[in-house]
């Protein structure tokens, strides 16, 4: 496998803004950076899942994407468009039990994100199919870089939770202003995949 190329799309995929990172660094703001480790979490654990399922099954994968791409670009869009309806009408709410006890699905929902993720899946498909299929047929090297990319996610998802968590400090000032910019990235998120 060529490593240079692999590690420079990778890291450029995972760590540039998309859903993931912009949910990670939206939650973080809101319930804080310890309770937004588990959304990482269930990011990581969703793409790690995905990358082996993409791995073992990337000839089916391929042959059945034109079927599915459009319902799945549906379902990544209007999941989208939902997180943003949810982040612009945030309100700050201290002291509020429905706030205390944010948190507690995070796994499962960053876990999920990653199957309503049109750009996701084409990533997954393509780092299986251009770097680890043409030289590999182990499935152990399958589940190694599958962990691998799993990690990936959890680093990139857990940094833009860094930035939510500095920002938090700064926003009880400038919080619709917040929402508004993470409402909208998250709609050009979804544009950007009705557009590819």
């Amino acid at each position: 496998m060529p490593l240079l190329p692999f590690l420079l799309f990778v890291i450029i995929n995972s760590f540039t803004p998309g859903p993931n990172n912009f949910m990670a660094m939206s939650f973080a703001s809101r319930y804080g950076f310890k309770k937004t480790l588990r959304f990482c979490l269930g990011v990581g654990l969703g793409f790690f899942t995905l990358i082996l399922l993409c791995s073992s099954f990337n000839d089916l994968l391929i042959k059945i994407m034109p079927t599915i791409k459009t319902p799945l670009t549906i379902l990544g869009v209007s999941y989208m468009l939902y997180l943003a309806f949810i982040t612009i009408r945030d309100k700050e709410t201290k002291n509020n039990n429905k706030e205390n006890n944010a948190g507690s699905n995070f796994i499962v929902m960053g876990f999920f994100l990653q199957f309503v993720n049109p750009k996701g899946i084409l990533f997954g498909i393509t780092v299986v199919s251009t770097f680890i299929l043409p030289y590999y047929q182990s499935y152990f090297i399958y589940f190694i870089c599958s962990l691998f990319l799993g990690g990936i996610g959890i680093v990139s998802s857990t940094i833009w939770s860094l930035f939510g968590n500095v920002f938090q400090k700064f926003l009880p000032k400038y919080r619709k202003v917040f929402n508004i910019v993470m409402a909208s990235l998250l709609v050009y998120s979804a544009i950007a995949i009705i557009n590819h």
